[in-house]
Parts: structure tokens; C-alpha cells; sequence
């Protein structure tokens, strides 16, 4: 077997690096183990107790817990479905004049996330670029200022 047959690295040959592996702590094992009767928990007490020391979560020790503390106003809509913001300044700057703009020439760009499902179209910026833009929805000064441009908006069913 030559030196460079002994250097590669194979499974009869792998180990851990020096002081990568610990023996574990056998509580509960006799008194002579050092580790026996309370098993290095000391005596009673909530840090005695298994699992999560006995408390449960958001248990503050008998102080009145934040999530009852805080107080609760409004209601959150499920069916509420948060549209993706774009500007016509972005618009600008990524397309050529003339170009159909749509969720699917934006997710190809990198520009919205995969997941997106409705983006609006916001006036943020100047256009100066004859677009065609389908979105699910837009605001009035995008509106406005898409129709200067010599562009149009096209707003699609969400």
C-alpha cells in the first residue's frame, strides 16, 4: 500500500476531529456515578421538575402573563388578500417601449416572487415609456400617468 493510497479518505478511515465527541452523562446511575439520586438537578424546586421545568409556555411565575396583558383591539380579515406593490419608476427602468407588462414577463424578470398570486400597480416614479400593463390592480396616478406615457392599464378579474 503506497503513502498516497493511505492519505484518501474512506469509510474504514473517517473519524471525528479530537474532542468533536463527548461521552454522555449517565444520570440516575447509584450514588458512587456522582450523578445519582436528583441526578444534578439538586432537591425539588420548578428546575427539578422533567420537561420544561414544569412551567408551561408563557408562564411568568404567577405574574400576569403578557399575552393577557397587552390588549386586544380589531380583528384581522382572512380573506384579505395583500397585493404586490410595483411602481411605475421600476417599470421604467426594467422595460423597453412598447412591452406587454404581465405577472407572468414580472416572475420570469426576477422581479416578484414566485408565490405572488396579484400584483397593483402603484405611481411612484416617472414613466415616460409606452407600456401595456396587465394587472390586478392600480392605482389612480398609475393609472394616470401609464395613459400620459401613451400606455394603457388593463385590470384582470383577482
Amino acid at each position: 500500500m503506497s503513502h498516497e493510497d493511505h492519505d484518501k479518505i474512506s469509510l474504514h478511515n473517517l473519524h471525528p476531529n479530537p474532542g468533536a465527541t463527548k461521552e454522555k452523562k449517565r444520570l440516575g446511575r447509584g450514588r458512587g456515578s456522582g450523578k445519582g439520586k436528583t441526578s444534578g438537578k439538586g432537591v425539588k424546586g420548578q428546575k427539578a421538575r422533567p420537561g420544561h421545568h414544569g412551567a408551561r409556555l408563557a408562564f411568568e411565575g404567577g405574574q400576569m402573563p403578557m399575552p393577557r396583558r397587552i390588549p386586544k383591539r380589531g380583528f384581522t380579515n382572512m380573506n384579505r388578500v395583500e397585493a404586490f406593490p410595483i411602481n411605475v419608476s421600476l417599470l421604467e427602468t426594467v422595460f423597453e417601449a412598447g412591452a406587454t407588462v404581465d405577472i407572468d414577463v414580472l416572475r420570469a424578470k426576477g422581479i416578484i416572487p414566485k408565490k405572488v398570486d396579484t400584483i397593483k400597480i402603484l405611481g411612484e416614479g416617472e414613466l415616460t415609456k409606452k407600456l401595456t400593463i396587465k394587472a390586478h390592480r392600480a392605482s389612480a396616478t398609475a393609472k394616470d400617468k401609464v395613459e400620459k406615457a401613451g400606455g394603457s392599464i388593463e385590470i384582470l378579474a383577482a
